[in-house]
């Protein structure tokens, strides 16, 4: 894997880590934490350039995903608390 290639990858998976620290359910946190590391660690021998792109594709989609679910989280958490303000 060429070092630029590498670098991207690693700030990949702290992008992935960082998000899925949002999860306010300590269930959702700990599983996408878990699946992240295992995740990178079952493909961290993979040579093939293509294979790898692909899979950094699939990862950044997976990321837009936990990033919108922790926003989605985070609104409706916010939104419980103005309503009670509001009573």
């Amino acid at each position: 894997m060429a070092a630029s290639s590498r670098a991207q990858v690693l700030r990949l998976y702290r992008a992935l880590l960082r998000e899925s620290q949002r999860f306010t359910a300590y269930g959702y946190r700990t599983y996408a934490i878990r699946r992240i590391r295992d995740a990178f660690r079952e493909n961290k021998h993979l040579k093939d350039s293509e294979e790898i792109q692909t899979l950094v594709n699939k990862a950044r989609t997976n990321l837009e995903i936990i990033h919108r679910q922790g926003i989605y989280l985070l609104h409706n958490v916010l939104s419980m608390y103005t309503m009670k303000a509001e009573c």
